[in-house]
């Protein structure tokens, strides 16, 4: 498995970048992810302070409670989704994680992906997540000559 990503330019300059390996991979994962956490955590009590605030009858409460699910439900995965989007994009292909580990999303070529590739490669994640966290993008990796998981190949 290579360790560097070569790049040449038009200029005919060539530089490289060091591939991540799973080590960084997952420590960057892990704070990302108990980040993640600790937002949806304030958001659910958020939601469920207000919820909680309300005097509801028994009919309204049954509602509520659906709502509540709903609502929980679509913030989770915003949450889940939208963060590594907004940081990749907004910080330059790096999330808090990522950036304490020293890594950064790139193109093939070296450049900054854009919203449309991070909006793939985000989603194609929750493919990576399963069975259990990221051991599909894990495998993929092993096999993977550059330590791409399926959401980097796929944008």
């Amino acid at each position: 498995m290579d360790e560097y990503l070569n790049i040449d330019t038009p200029e005919n300059v060539v530089f490289g970048y060091e591939i991540a390996g799973i080590g960084s991979r997952f420590l960057a994962a892990m704070i990302d992810t108990l980040l993640i956490l600790a937002l949806q955590v304030v958001a659910f009590g958020l939601l469920a302070a207000v919820f909680a605030a309300g005097n509801l009858n028994d009919t309204l409460l049954e509602l509520g409670a659906a709502v509540l699910v709903a609502a929980s439900s679509f913030i989770a995965f915003a949450f889940l989704w939208g963060y590594y989007i907004f940081f990749e994009i907004w910080w330059n292909g790096q999330t808090p994680g990522k950036r304490v580990a020293g890594l950064r999303v790139i193109k093939r070529d070296g450049t900054p992906i854009s919203l449309t590739e991070s909006l793939i490669r985000n989603l194609v994640r929750i493919i990576d997540f399963l069975p259990a966290y990221y051991g599909v993008g894990v495998v993929t990796m092993f096999f993977d000559g550059q330590s791409r998981r399926l959401g980097d190949m796929a944008a």
